[in-house]
């Protein structure tokens, strides 16, 4: 895999609220490629792992706990400039300053609940995608 992909959930209260084909839609309309997609639930220790990075920021828990609680949708999405240019689509962590015409403008419910995750670097978005898939669940 080069460093023209990016990671993305689609986050448990975007599963909770229907919005999965819609958000597939948007994503599908900015022109990325679905290199790799599952449904699946994160277990505690695996929303731990994946976001370890946080572990000694305030919300941690409260995110390990929201990312273990229901299903997810998990992706590996392919196009030039990929992590920048899904981060533009994806908008603000916060709703509320996100763009119109975001994902998170449209779809999101809070900050803490946010709709999307999308992978902050080309090296990350690596790491993340491979925490999630095998290479032989990546085309």
């Amino acid at each position: 895999m080069s460093s023209n992909i990016t990671f993305t959930m689609i986050k448990p209260d975007a599963v909770a609220d229907g919005h999965i084909g819609a958000i597939l839609a948007k994503i599908a309309e900015a022109g990325f490629k679905l290199k790799a997609i599952k449904l699946t639930q994160l277990t505690k220790a695996d929303a731990q792992k994946f976001y370890e990075v946080h572990a000694e920021r305030p919300f941690y828990g409260e995110l390990v706990d929201f990312m273990s609680s229901a299903p997810i949708v998990a992706a590996v999405l392919e196009k030039d400039n990929a992590v920048e240019d899904f981060r533009t689509l994806i908008g603000a962590t916060n709703p509320a300053d996100a763009a119109e015409g975001t994902i998170r403008k449209m779809f999101a419910r809070s900050v803490g609940e946010n709709a999307v995750h999308g992978s902050d670097s080309d090296e990350n978005a690596l790491i993340e995608a491979n925490f999630h898939f095998s290479g032989r669940e990546i085309f």
